[in-house]
């Protein structure tokens, strides 16, 4: 090659020149900007370039990485300074308005959470009631240790699980499932499914949580309110994101399948056994991080590139969960993508809602898009026409909820209809939903749910109890479309 000028090598060395190999001097455009080099050397202007946008990047993956893990860790958080819920007890929310803090909370069934710390607590025992109530037992990665109740071993007649944290001995008592966390924090997430919703709270309100030591005794645990306090256990923003991260770090102990990142961290000022307190370089760093991490999960989760995202090839739903299983793990890697593109909008998985199961469990469509490919706007009026005979065993559902914190969109009114409410049919048993700032003229209220101008907004439908016709797509959900 020709020896070039510093200028020319600026303006002329495009990446595929590049390619060839690095000059011994001159200056380099690259996607970070212009890089000098002297003598083989960066510069010390340079150096300071490229340790920052390394670590930019290692930052908004980090983010994406954690999203299922901080959520886990807001929402205990929210739990216990919040409502004052301790290790044993559960915090109940049973209507739409206890729920606006939840990621992608159903609006129909009653929930209960619980959030105990193994390390504390020693083996515990989760007792669940019999009957119609469905959930899970996860670890801090939102990793199910086990189903509950309809779609778990106990197959909906209740029984007790004991779950034994990393340093726990092995036990192995008769009359128990008996699970392994990998995290000494773990999650008791459940619902009620009778369509009696008074049957429904009665039955979430039987679920115990208590010491295995104290399993002659079985105490009941206290089950609290929300009390109408407004939070939000969405994924902080800021500087917060990080303390959250780092508390966990230095809690849990470090899983094999995450040494990189914690490794990748560490120039970023969050290591296991050392407080965290970013120096203004890291500082900034990480809220930039925040900000452009979160823009990318957005991306990831609103705009899915995974092969077969689509549910309907000429049609705009997609599949909502894109697990390989629910344990996150591909043949030869750990999904990183799919699985921050399912967290950052929802919370919680089980093998039950993966949408597998003829009759059992549920499935989960999603939207954000109109039948023309335009994001949902708040400000416009949508209808969507859910045809008659809609495959599901139990009940089918409809929320929208607000992009930016994923929660039930907050408008005051309802945000879900269901085929359990009492909604008006068409004479053929179909269905035509209506959604707008105001409610669409000559249609029947009680079909419509509001929406908040200059807002976007997406919407699950939830098929409870999916049946053959979702499977094999003999019934197809349309898009929504724009009204005049």
């Amino acid at each position: 090659m020709r020896t070039l000028t510093a200028l020319a090598l600026s303006t002329l060395l495009s990446s595929s020149a590049l390619a060839q190999g690095l000059p011994t001097n001159g200056v380099i455009d690259s996607p970070i900007g212009k890089l000098e080099i002297v003598n083989g050397f960066p510069s010390d202007a340079t150096v300071t370039k490229l340790f920052d946008s390394m670590d930019f990047q290692r930052a908004t993956q980090a983010y994406i990485w954690a999203l299922p893990y901080v959520a886990m860790a807001e929402w205990q958080r929210q739990q216990r300074e919040i409502f004052g819920a301790g290790e044993l007890d559960y915090v109940d929310y049973l209507d739409f308005k206890d729920k606006l803090g939840i990621l992608t909370a159903n609006a129909t069934t009653p929930y209960t959470m619980a959030f105990p710390d193994l390390a504390k607590t020693g083996p515990l025992v989760f007792e669940i009631p019999p009957g119609p109530i469905a959930g899970g037992i996860l670890d801090f990665w939102q990793r199910p240790l086990s189903d509950t109740g309809q779609t778990g071993p106990d197959k909906g007649k209740g029984g007790k699980f004991l779950v034994l944290g990393p340093g726990h001995p092995d036990i192995k008592p008769e009359g128990y499932f008996v699970l392994r966390s990998e995290t000494n924090n773990v999650w008791s997430g459940q619902r009620g499914l009778d369509p009696n919703v008074e049957k429904a709270k009665a039955l979430v309100a039987q679920l115990k949580i208590y010491p295995y030591a104290d399993r002659d005794k079985r105490p009941d645990s206290k089950h609290l309110g929300t009390g109408g306090k407004p939070w939000g256990a969405w994924q902080p923003r800021g500087l917060a994101y990080w303390q959250e991260l780092a508390r966990l770090i230095n809690q849990e102990p470090a899983i094999e399948r995450d040494r990189m990142m914690l490794a990748m961290l560490v120039p970023l000022g969050i290591e296991k056994g050392k407080p965290f307190a970013p120096d203004e370089r890291q500082r900034k760093i990480l809220l930039d991080a925040v900000a452009v991490g979160e823009l990318m999960a957005r991306a990831n989760a609103y705009h899915k590139r995974f092969p077969g995202a689509l549910a309907y090839p000429d049609k705009k739903w997609e599949y909502l969960l894109f697990l390989k299983g629910v344990n996150q793990e591909e043949a030869n890697y750990t999904q990183l993508d799919e699985r921050s593109s399912y967290f950052y909008e929802a919370v919680g998985v089980t093998a039950g809602m993966m949408g597998k199961t003829v009759g059992f469990g549920q499935a989960y469509l999603e939207a954000q898009k109109d039948k023309n490919g335009a994001w949902l706007d708040g400000g416009k009026n949508y209808t969507l026409h859910v045809p008659k005979n809609a495959p599901v065993a139990q009940f089918w559902s409809l929320t929208i909820y607000d992009n930016e914190t994923r929660a039930l969109i907050d408008t005051g009114s309802h945000p879900d209809r269901s085929s359990r409410d009492n909604i008006v049919t068409n004479p053929d048993g179909s269905v035509d939903l209506y959604f707008g700032p105001q409610p669409p003229s000559g249609k029947p209220q009680g079909n419509w749910i509001k929406t908040l101008p200059q807002k976007g907004w997406f919407t699950y439908f939830r098929f409870y109890g999916p049946t053959q016709a979702y499977f094999d797509k003999t019934w197809q959900l349309p898009d929504i479309e724009q009204m005049n």
